[in-house]
């Protein structure tokens, strides 16, 4: 296996974890040990490893990119396309969504409203999902912003309010370069040090990368096995398709309209999809993602520090595909019509609330929330997103990190990076 490039490496594992998952399932033990319960310590362990990782890394990097980028006059222009990219590519892949869930609709069978046929989750597991969400409102978007000036930056870092540190790190990084040049060479190079002291502990903790995703998969496989999607084979499909098109031909598009080899970016990338598929956090993925925009795809520290911690944050394409089709859903099997109007809120929101989406497993149960609010949709139909939501939270996390690393290297190469992947 150490003969093997990383991302063969992880395919292995993963196609291993199915098999292992599925012959174990819940019960089985060796020497006294459940099997699921050391497939989750061996997946835990290593998200924790990542996750570890992820504060000293965003703000060293974010800290060292703005001090890199010269003056607020290329910081502005960096973020403006940056910002832009973004919106865009979240607009284009709720978009799509729309259209597959009005074309085929999953929560219609036979013409009729699919909610007496769905196999809906036990009302316990319902319950404590929805205690997650309760309360919540369309008011919470005004949160997204509070959360970017945080009153202890220090607590923000331990509860991973990626959000208000990014925001700390762009002024640090902007003032730091406005005090006496001594005191800002020497504030550069301690920031280099730890940027670079956190990529070699990045690369050591993904040495185990491919037991890590072997524990995370067997465990979900051995939870659910392939029954779970039976009942929603048909939302499952729309948003698998979604995603596809959204990944395999938006996202080309744009690669080539940039002048970058699509196949070659997917190839470079592979490592950090599928981390991003077996932990379903963008947050968590983070530093797959830098290292593989940087080694593998030619992109400088200067663009990836700024662009990749920011898209962790605010970018989250297969998040928001992934709500637009859910509430669409919900509204088919209430048998529910909704209108071109009401169609165009739960596109607007979804886009809204995706930018404030934290990029951890599940957290896009908050955003369905506020949109079924918004449009007056009952909110027990979460309860039937629960049986699939895992396996597409993975699918939808690898499109979110997909999209975050290709507006890194199209606004590197808009910003005359020769050294970057072309087409």
């Amino acid at each position: 296996m150490g003969k093997l490039k990383l991302h063969w490496q992880m395919l292995i594992a993963i196609v291993a974890a199915i098999l292992v998952g599925l012959l174990a399932g819940q019960e089985s033990a060796l020497l006294g040990i459940r099997l699921y319960d050391l497939f989750g310590f061996v997946g835990t362990l290593f998200l924790n490893a990542l996750k570890m990782i992820i504060v000293p890394l965003v703000m060293s990097s974010i800290i060292v990119g703005i001090a890199g980028l010269g003056g607020s006059e290329n910081l502005g222009r960096l973020s403006a396309k940056t910002l832009g990219f973004y919106m865009s590519t979240s607009l284009l892949s709720i978009t799509v969504g729309l259209l597959l869930v009005n074309l085929l609709t999953p929560g219609i069978v036979d013409g009729e409203a699919a909610g007496s046929r769905l196999n809906l989750s036990e009302p316990q597991a319902v319950e404590e999902q929805l205690s997650r969400v309760d309360g919540r409102g369309a008011g919470d978007i005004t949160a997204v912003f509070l959360r970017m000036v945080p009153p202890n930056i220090v607590k923000a870092a331990a509860d991973g309010q990626m959000l208000g540190l990014i925001f700390f790190s762009l002024l640090f990084g902007v003032f730091m370069t406005r005090i006496t040049r001594e005191h800002s060479q020497t504030m550069l190079s301690f920031w280099n040090g730890v940027y670079e002291t956190m990529m070699q502990v990045t690369l050591f903790i993904m040495k185990f990368a491919p037991l890590g995703v072997f524990g995370l998969v067997a465990k979900t496989v051995a939870a659910t096995g392939f029954d779970a999607f039976q009942p929603l084979l048909v939302f499952f499909i729309t948003v698998a398709l979604g995603l596809a098109i959204h990944v395999f031909i938006t996202l080309s598009l744009i690669l080539r309209a940039a002048g970058i080899h699509p196949v070659r970016h997917y190839r470079a990338m592979l490592p950090a999809m599928l981390t991003a598929f077996s932990t379903a956090s963008s947050s968590g993925t983070l530093p797959v993602t830098i290292e593989c925009v940087e080694k593998n795809a030619g992109v400088s520290n200067r663009t990836s520090s700024f662009v990749l911690p920011l898209g962790a944050t605010i970018n989250m394409d297969g998040t928001a595909l992934y709500e637009c089709v859910a509430a669409m859903f919900i509204a088919q099997a209430y048998g529910l019509e909704l209108s071109f109007a009401t169609q165009f809120v739960i596109v607007l929101v979804a886009l809204l609330t995706s930018i404030g989406v934290a990029g951890i497993p599940a957290a896009s149960l908050v955003a369905i929330t506020v949109i079924l609010g918004v449009i007056g949709l009952p909110l027990e139909g979460i309860g039937m997103l629960l049986v699939t939501d895992r396996i597409l939270d993975m699918m939808r996390t690898a499109a979110n990190v997909f999209s975050d690393s290709c507006c890194a290297v199209v606004i590197a190469r808009s910003e005359g990076e020769d050294n970057v992947l072309s087409g």
